[in-house]
């Protein structure tokens, strides 16, 4: 029996929005055949039409709203970004009875939870693969094909903006706003790129990763997050004569006390899997407990990457909208108790500049015992009456280390702490 065309609505035209109606346009037979029915673009909202040559113009309107409660489209695409109106305009959707697909990381790392339960209560699907690291198809294998495993931990490059610059400044040796300036260039970083350095975005991403992973309800005050923006030139060249590179990783774990969820730079062995993730691209590790250790390595972001995964979605969505399927809905929340960063063990590696005298080094590392801190190694380089002591820790929690810092910082022997990472092995930090 031939169906009636699926009738989709835009919202955004944005690098993301263009690339999808220049998708539904040019692939349109290709994009039928795939899911069963002919499609067809049928509204594009935005703020201010600039229509693009491969786009019909008579297309546009400003009037989002009117454009999702018409009643009836079949699948709404919201790629606006933000939290509102996208929100507001992604309920009426739902209630005038249409799927959504969004690659709005920031709504749904905030009120993803809500959002599936407007869906479920009209029946209807709301999908967002594109949210999480771009073209990488991650999110649907952590619902569906690791649904009868039991995932332990994620940990990953999720922002290839600041992949990017971290990259850049390993190669050239420059600044890290040299780095941010060229990236801003080559369109990988916003005008404004606070969310991208800040580790906020990152922490977004994890928010949703671990909610699929852990089937826990996670808000974004649950996530530790730091950013980059003090990483200079001289912490590069430290990573690189210790065979060690600098990345912002976010890490999801799931242990017997609980979970826990971080965004912050570590320093990786250049042989780590990781290490290995350049330019904008994104990786992340899935470990669990079956399976052992899957990498999913890809384009994290731009237009075209992008829309890559809002289109894989568009099939799904419109796949299920003609068998009257309605997709997986996020099943109830565990209540898994939430450890903060002070609970959280990693390793550690401190620079220390400190008096070149005899005693001194037992000092040091008497202050490390006294809190229950475990030295790996202690390195010392010396500078004339000063010398440099470069300390890398077993596992330890931020609140031991931290009690670590404070006891250091009153000896007279320590002129300063000049360097403090987290450290990654080459599997994990556990």
């Amino acid at each position: 029996m031939k169906h009636r065309p699926l009738r989709i609505g835009l919202l955004g035209h944005g690098a993301v929005g263009s690339e999808t109606a220049r998708a539904l346009t040019a692939r349109r037979g290709e994009l039928a055949a795939r899911i069963g029915a002919s499609i067809e673009l049928v509204g594009i909202a935005v703020r201010t039409p600039r229509p693009g040559r491969d786009t019909d113009p008579d297309l546009f309107t400003t009037d989002a709203e009117q454009l999702v409660t018409r009643g009836d489209l079949d699948v709404v695409v919201e790629l606006m970004g933000g939290i509102e109106p996208a929100r507001s305009l992604i309920v009426a959707a739902m209630e005038s009875g249409a799927s959504v697909v969004t690659a709005n990381k920031a709504l749904i790392a905030d009120d993803g939870a809500d959002l599936h339960r407007i869906a479920h209560k009209h029946g209807v699907e709301l999908a967002y693969e594109a949210a999480v690291a771009g073209a990488v198809p991650l999110l649907r294998p952590l619902r569906q094909s690791l649904a009868g495993d039991r995932v332990r931990r994620l940990s990953g490059v999720v922002n290839g903006t600041t992949n990017f610059i971290l990259d850049r400044m390993a190669a050239i040796g420059g600044t890290f706003q040299a780095a941010l300036n060229e990236a801003q260039q080559l369109g990988y970083a916003e005008a404004d790129p606070t969310a991208d350095v800040s580790g906020a975005d990152a922490a977004a991403k994890m928010t949703i990763l671990a909610r699929l992973a852990f089937d826990t309800d996670l808000g974004p005050g649950d996530v530790h997050y730091e950013g980059i923006t003090h990483i200079g030139p001289a912490d590069i060249s430290h990573a690189a004569a210790n065979d060690s590179v600098i990345k912002l990783i976010g890490i999801c774990d799931r242990t017997a006390d609980g979970v826990s969820v971080r965004v912050h730079p570590m320093l990786l062995p250049r042989d780590h899997a990781l290490a290995g993730v350049r330019g904008s691209y994104n990786g992340i590790l899935v470990e669990a407990e079956a399976a052992g250790q899957l990498m999913f390595h890809g384009q994290g972001a731009g237009g075209l990457a992008t829309s890559s995964a809002v289109l894989g979605d568009l099939v799904e969505v419109c796949r299920n909208r003609l068998t009257g399927a309605v997709g997986a809905h996020q099943p109830p929340a565990q209540l898994l108790p939430v450890r903060t960063m002070d609970q959280v063990a990693t390793r550690h590696q401190l620079s220390l500049l400190v008096t070149d005298r005899p005693g001194v080094l037992s000092e040091v590392t008497a202050a490390f015992g006294h809190h229950g801190v475990s030295l790996a190694t202690v390195r010392q380089e010396g500078l004339g009456s000063e010398a440099q002591l470069v300390v890398s820790t077993h596992l330890a929690t931020d609140a031991a280390l931290a009690a670590v810092v404070t006891e250091l910082n009153t000896f007279e022997s320590v002129r300063g702490i000049t360097r403090s990472i987290r450290m990654m092995g080459r599997e994990s930090d556990r």
